[in-house]
């Protein structure tokens, strides 16, 4: 059967059953595949299917031959004025120039910092749309995770033998979740970013690495320890539930343990690890290099995730990290006894803008301030 056919009946099942599964892809080749999950995403089956039933070979060929040969065209036009040509390849190259060219171009995606991004490895870059539901292939064309909405779940069936990682970018104002191929559930914080394998391997750690803020609900397994690796520190649990926050801005990386135990260390001074017990906090300091443990309040370090923000006689300076996460805004302080000013306060990010927080502020210690789109200006 040739590619044209192959690629006729798979968009052929996409019309009838409305979805693309497993079964559509498994008679494609590893090109076809990956060229069929973007056309689908992209709501083109049916399209794709016309242009495809419908194209003459050499007519089309020599067009697509003198549209190339223009020196001032980009071989990367959109989607649906070029999906003619694009067939061309298909039925006489099969697809590898159009999946290199159109589908997994860095230099044409064009990523803004407003947008959740997922690194599949080999410079295969996804764009995650909240509003969509997809499946998630690897670079075989392997079925690895489906994403509905806020949510990623890594499938423990996907057909893989070596260590391969994905990463997810989580930009400021926004926050996601992933559920590992072990079970285990991560609630991602704005403005992090997390690097962990598409299938953890039998007799190794499941180890994933984080930069930024994650909530960790781990799945119990004594024979595979978990391990959150940061910045110098790790910790290692076998099934618990824990809270790691580590910044890059951040003087500390912190550990706050809900349930469970787990082991903090860091690659400093090797011996300096502690145990924690539910409701301690854990902090390094990242200049000091010194390990501190005390009882806390969980929920001030878990709200984030209904949209929280607590503030514990916290200085304005280091709250202004935490809102401009929150609400994906940058804040420029042109106040400098505000900025030492120590505060205490709870806001919602679900109910309150951030006009609302800092009209609060302003009832403590009054300052004036300019908002234009997203940067706002305290003076």
């Amino acid at each position: 059967m040739s590619s044209k056919s192959r690629l006729k009946a798979a968009f052929e099942t996409i019309m009838a059953s409305g979805t693309l599964d497993s079964d559509t892809l498994s008679n494609l080749t590893e090109e076809e595949r990956r060229i069929v999950q973007k056309l689908y995403d992209e709501g083109l089956a049916k399209t794709s299917h016309e242009y495809i039933d419908g194209i003459n070979v050499d007519d089309e060929w020599e067009m697509l031959s003198k549209e190339l040969a223009r020196p001032e065209k980009k071989v990367v036009p959109l989607w649906k004025s070029v999906l003619k040509y694009a067939a061309v390849f298909i039925a006489l190259l099969g697809i590898a120039f159009i999946y290199k060219t159109v589908y997994n171009s860095d230099t044409d995606l064009q990523i803004t910092e407003d947008m959740i991004v997922l690194k599949l490895g080999d410079d295969n870059v996804q764009i995650i749309d909240l509003s969509k539901k997809q499946q998630i292939l690897n670079k075989s064309g392997e079925l690895i995770a489906e994403q509905d909405g806020d949510k990623i779940k890594y499938l423990a069936s996907a057909d893989i033998d070596g260590l391969s990682f994905n990463e997810l970018n989580i930009p400021n104002g926004k926050m996601f979740e992933i559920e590992l191929s072990d079970g285990t559930q991560v609630h991602i914080n704005s403005g992090s970013k997390i690097k962990y394998p598409v299938k953890f391997l039998e007799g190794q750690k499941r180890e994933v690495f984080i930069e930024g803020e994650a909530y960790f609900k781990v799945t119990k397994d004594k024979k595979h320890p978990f391990v959150v690796r940061t910045d110098s520190v790790s910790v290692e649990v076998l099934g618990t539930e824990f809270n790691i926050s580590s910044y890059p801005e951040d003087s500390e990386i912190k550990t706050v343990l809900i349930e469970g135990s787990v082991n903090m260390a860091n690659t400093f001074v090797p011996n300096d690890n502690i145990i924690l017990k539910p409701g301690n906090k854990g902090s390094w300091h990242k200049t000091e290099h010194l390990t501190t443990l005390e009882e806390v309040d969980v929920n001030i370090y878990t709200g984030w995730m209904r949209g929280e923000l607590y503030f514990d006689n916290t200085r304005f300076e280091d709250m202004t990290k935490k809102l401009e996460r929150k609400y994906n805004v940058r804040i420029t302080n042109k106040n400098p006894i505000l900025a030492q000013k120590i505060l205490t306060a709870k806001f919602s990010a679900q109910i309150e803008s951030i006009e609302d927080v800092l009209t609060s502020i302003r009832e403590i210690y009054p300052f004036d301030y300019k908002i234009t789109n997203n940067q706002i200006l305290i003076f």
